[in-house]
């Protein structure tokens, strides 16, 4: 009997399937629930004969591709940015996206998606979650230095205004209401700083397991936060051929196209993880204040373009070297990114 492989398009409220069989005939293809037992259902009669399953989502995917894996479903994660469908094609719609998938399977293009380990994923998008209550703290920490500035004409420096307990805060104003959000603006803040030790500690317990957490915080601007993201959000490194190609996924690498020395245009810029973007941008910034060799690298590079280019070009380096580090299971090793330092000259 022919093999068959089979093309899912995944919406929020249903799941469009196709299947279609190694020369290309359309088998069956049918819209279903976006539950696991009613895709299982449609596929049970093809799944001796399934060669491979392709799944299209841009985000609710979880649910679909790790429930078809606990059955031992061959999926694969198709990566919607890089499918372009005929441009001339007169009609189109959700069964022919699900064809078109499984014919991108069948033909052996279909460019694919990493699919992040199911059991450190939670833990991950936990570490995410972090970053949107540090997000939330912030705000509640300018806005409060905000008012105290509007009704006394003075700046609150952040440490005064971290060392201050709820009464403290209140008595700053004589207006009730100014004293009411002052008071609360605090206990959030003092709630904020609670959850995000508990994410904290969570996620540590889960990094310091996985291969590549300590080597990464050897890298210069590299902590425990930014190693537990990086760390987190690559996963397996080997899943990058190079380095150059781990730059680029932590967009720290220009996205534009040049035709005879001319920029003729920009690429997708969004295109890699917005959370390694942030993570090196801010080891950058770290390290070219505290590392000597990325002080004077940074600060030979701004002298030549501008500081903004001058930190995103570090943070490339620190990408690459990261990378090396993780691939290579090896501390950081400034010669590496910098070359040898200069033999000082000697006085005659």
């Amino acid at each position: 009997m022919k093999k068959l492989v089979a093309g899912m398009d995944l919406h929020s409220n249903n799941v469009v399937i196709g299947v279609m069989d190694l020369d290309g005939l359309r088998v069956a293809s049918g819209k279903v629930a976006c539950e696991l037992k009613a895709v299982e259902q449609f596929l049970a009669p093809f799944k001796p004969r399934l060669e491979q399953v392709a799944v299209e989502s841009t985000y609710n995917w979880y649910w679909l591709v790790d429930g078809l894996q606990a059955k031992k479903y061959p999926v694969r994660l198709a990566n919607p940015a890089k499918m372009e469908p005929y441009s001339g094609l007169k009609h189109g719609d959700d069964t022919s996206d699900a064809f078109f998938l499984a014919e991108l399977l069948r033909l052996k293009i279909l460019p694919t998606g990493y699919i992040y380990d199911a059991q450190l994923r939670p833990v991950r998008d936990l570490l995410r979650r972090r970053m949107l209550l540090v997000q939330q703290r912030t705000a509640l920490l300018l806005s409060f230095k905000s008012l105290y500035t509007r009704t006394t004409g003075q700046a609150l420096a952040l440490n005064q205004l971290k060392a201050l307990a709820i009464p403290e805060a209140q008595q700053l104003y004589t207006h009730p209401a100014n004293q009411l959000i002052a008071g609360l603006q605090l206990e959030h803040i003092e709630q904020l700083n609670a959850s995000i030790a508990q994410l904290e500690k969570s996620v540590l317990d889960s990094a310091r397991e996985l291969p590549g957490y300590a080597r990464l915080t050897t890298l210069p601007g590299v902590g425990r936060i930014l190693g537990m993201t990086i760390t987190m959000e690559v996963g397996d490194s080997q899943r990058f051929a190079d380095a150059g190609n781990f730059a680029s996924y932590c967009r720290t690498v220009k996205a534009e196209r040049i035709s005879n020395e001319k920029k003729k245009g920009e690429n997708n810029a969004k295109c890699g993880n917005k959370y390694l973007a942030w993570a090196f941008v801010e080891a950058a910034n770290f390290a070219r204040r505290y590392d000597e060799q990325c002080r004077q690298w940074y600060d030979r590079k701004a002298a030549k373009t501008n500081p903004i280019i001058a930190t995103k070009a570090l943070a490339c380096k620190l990408a690459k070297a990261a990378w090396h580090v993780m691939t290579a299971d090896v501390d950081y090793d400034a010669q590496r990114v910098f070359g040898p330092r200069p033999t000082p000259a000697l006085k005659t």
